[in-house]
């Protein structure tokens, strides 16, 4: 079993080889720094591989400001940093790797479909070698070795070892998927340390309704096309919404998980409102369901009237008791927003992406740690969360150029 070879001559580690870890090694490497990445699982990138299974989807092409405003709270900390390394710069950086990409009628930037995820994941690697990065798998961040030094342990031989980086990029994810590495195991290190690090949550994940055993197995996993959610006099996320066992899931949903959240910590449940017709005006969906004729059934007017088959006629039923006894009005006024009582939200390790991480306050500008100076946090690390469709690793990808260029300007 080899034994880790560490160089004699000054170098930055990085801790993590997602994307953020990765961006951060290039843009120091393509500086001037020998840069070593270490990386605790088999390979590289692995929560970049698994987000590109439901579609390879980089970044989004929304203009500047309203690409900010997803990320909420941190809008106004993360804006400069996706203007230093934007959508834009991305695309360039992928084609100069040879992958072309493409933006997409929903905005969404996408390679070229002959690009597959692990394309583009040699092609960077490769990149990587050429100048100079050396990657380090099966090599286990420990914590802290004094006021510079981590702590490391080689998984292949079991050695344990320091080194004293110049600069660390820590780029270790957040707690979702812990099967590709990002487990949150990192927490107690830097708390040891006295930084605050958020308690964690499920962020972009389903959100569980107590469906009857009789829903469960008539309706099973089933897509609704074309509809919009929303939570309370928030705003409707448009999309397709899944049926599952457990409750919802679909990319509406995993928009609305923060809301959610918010309503559930009042120890009550949530509800999420369902427009099945969000193309109709409310006097145009009345003015089709008043056309019902006499001994007309329910599930007969919702599939001629309303273009609406099955599931809809056993979840209204599910949801609504007295459904028969409605009226016109009220009928319609259910269709556009039918209550569906979310109980709770899926588990973390299911979650896309995580909420919560190290506090803003304890990173400068630079993101580099107060408390300890020469450490920089890129990535899920920090506290931060955004929607599916590109926002996630854009911002994973930005704060890894951000950390590089703050350790250009500070060490």
């Amino acid at each position: 079993m080899a034994e880790t070879s560490i160089p004699d001559f000054p170098f930055v580690a990085v801790v993590g080889g997602g994307p953020a870890g990765l961006m951060a090694a290039q843009r120091l490497a393509e500086a001037g720094h020998r840069v070593l990445v270490f990386e605790a699982q088999a390979t590289v990138g692995r929560k970049f591989l698994v987000a590109g299974h439901g579609g390879f989807n980089l970044s989004n092409a929304e203009d500047a400001i309203g690409f900010a405003s997803r990320y909420g709270p941190q809008q106004a900390r993360l804006a400069p940093l996706l203007t230093h390394f934007s959508p834009a710069d991305l695309r360039t950086w992928a084609a100069d790797l040879g992958i072309a990409t493409f933006v997409g009628s929903s905005g969404r930037i996408f390679p070229q479909p002959q690009h597959k995820p692990a394309d583009l994941l040699r092609a960077w690697l490769g990149r990587l070698r050429e100048l100079g990065v050396a990657i380090n798998v099966r090599h286990r961040w420990l914590g802290f070795d004094g006021i510079q030094g981590l702590r490391l342990r080689n998984e292949r031989s079991g050695e344990e070892f320091s080194i004293r980086p110049q600069a660390t990029v820590l780029a270790l994810g957040g707690a979702s998927w812990a099967k590709t590495g990002s487990d949150g195991s990192w927490v107690p290190w830097l708390q040891e340390t006295g930084v605050e690090v958020m308690p964690f949550a499920p962020s972009n994940c389903g959100a569980e309704v107590a469906w009857s055993a009789f829903f469960q197995q008539k309706v099973d996993r089933t897509p609704l096309k074309n509809i919009a959610l929303r939570v309370a006099a928030g705003p409707a996320i448009r999309g397709e919404l899944m049926l599952t066992p457990y409750g919802v899931e679909g990319t509406p949903v995993y928009a609305l998980t923060s809301a959610l959240r918010a309503a559930l910590s009042q120890e009550k449940p949530a509800t999420l409102l369902l427009n099945l017709k969000p193309d109709l005006k409310p006097a145009q969906l009345l003015a089709r369901l008043k056309e019902r004729r006499p001994g007309t059934s329910l599930p007969d007017l919702l599939r001629r009237s309303l273009h609406l088959g099955p599931p809809i006629p056993t979840l209204l039923r599910e949801l609504v008791p007295d459904l028969g006894r409605l009226s016109p009005e009220e009928l319609a006024d259910l269709l556009t927003a039918l209550p569906l009582p979310v109980s709770g939200l899926r588990p973390l390790d299911e979650a896309i992406s995580t909420a919560g991480g190290i506090a803003f306050s304890e990173v400068d500008e630079h993101l580099m740690l107060r408390k300890r100076p020469g450490t920089f946090i890129a990535g899920e690390m920090l506290d931060w969360e955004a929607p599916t469709g590109g926002y996630l690793l854009q911002a994973c990808f930005s704060t890894g150029a951000w950390a590089a260029r703050g350790i250009r300007e500070v060490i």
